[in-house]
């Protein structure tokens, strides 16, 4: 098949390039991210490969379809930057990764924790300008606290696993409770007890209509004064404004985020010699107790090499029998 393979960056070139070696689909690979003003990129090619700051609303899969694209397979699990039911009507087949490394995203979740938690981050620094002094570091300790965990899926099931290796009571709360974490000692409780109990607070969610600004003005107002809040989820889980307003009063104690809701147009590139016009993001980074990291939680090579195979595997059999190993199908409504 012709891939037009967008938002890519190196190391995106090395994997999927590595992966197709035995399958020899014909990958032209774009910087540009798709949206409804590059989609000209994809004209004549017979699918794309689009990652999760691409936008594929309604215009953009009526270009891209009308240009000949019959399959768009993401490189990613989640899909909530695509119009489903537009992609239906232009019979337009998505394909996805639902699974890399749940144990890539789990650890980067406890690593912001801990760097949070224990100012590492601001240790570094200090030490490499030769200052030793300890004040302004001081942290808790994670053992013996209670950590709400929301989404308990893979990814959210190994983060309760590990706060639980570290001595902590585990919260969670999802739609679907795990057996096997009930069998392990976690706890499901609703929403609002999780957010009233826990000392910690990790987003594991999928975006969805009802998970959008989950953690909202309310939600903050049900929190355990001077908690800590995670995102490594999807940024929109989470309404940036509240949570400024919650860390301006000290509702929330300490940030950080790996997502954020309005990241298109920051992440993945390199913007150091640039203003950053986003006047909410900017904000963010003001806090002293914010640490921010840019989407980089599935980054590494084990979980790289299971999306670009899974992602050459989803063009392999789309091209054989028309239908992807992991296809997106639209949910029927009620």
């Amino acid at each position: 098949m012709r891939v037009a393979v967008f938002s890519t960056r190196p190391y995106d070139r090395q994997f999927l390039t590595e992966a197709n070696a035995s399958a020899a689909h014909e990958l032209t690979f774009f910087e540009a991210r798709l949206d409804a003003q590059t989609t000209e990129l994809s004209k004549g090619f017979d699918a794309l490969c689009a990652f999760v700051n691409d936008s594929l609303d309604s215009q953009a899969l009526k270009q891209v379809a009308d240009g000949g694209v019959r399959l768009v397979a993401l490189r990613a699990a989640g899909f909530n930057n695509v119009d489903l039911a537009a992609a239906n009507e232009l019979g337009v087949a998505i394909a996805r990764v639902p699974a890399y490394s749940p144990h890539a995203v789990a650890e980067h979740t406890l690593a912001l924790a801990l760097t949070l938690n224990r100012k590492l981050h601001k240790a570094y620094n200090r030490v490499r300008e030769g200052n030793f002094a300890l004040d302004g570091l001081l942290g808790f300790d994670v053992f013996g606290k209670t950590v709400g965990v929301i989404g308990t899926g893979e990814i959210g099931g190994l983060v309760a696993k590990q706060f639980q290796g570290l001595g902590c009571e585990v919260l969670a709360t999802d739609p679907s409770p795990s057996p096997e974490l009930q069998a392990a000692g976690v706890r499901y409780v609703a929403a609002d007890a999780l957010f009233a109990a826990s000392d910690i607070i990790s987003l594991h969610c999928p975006l969805t209509p009802a998970t959008r600004h989950l953690v909202d003005s309310r939600a903050i107002a049900r929190m355990k004064p001077g908690v800590m809040l995670i995102n490594t989820s999807r940024g929109a889980v989470v309404d940036t404004r509240a949570v400024i307003a919650g860390l301006k009063r000290g509702a929330i104690g300490s940030l950080a985020i790996d997502v954020y809701e309005e990241e298109a147009d920051l992440f993945f590139q390199d913007r150091s010699d640039e203003v950053i016009d986003d006047d909410v993001f900017a904000r963010l980074l003001t806090f002293p107790n914010v640490l921010v990291t840019g989407h980089q939680g599935f980054f590494t090579r084990e979980a790289l090499e299971a999306i670009a195979r899974t992602t050459i595997a989803n063009l392999t059999a789309f091209e054989r029998d028309g239908r992807a190993v992991h296809p997106v199908t639209l949910r029927p409504s009620g």
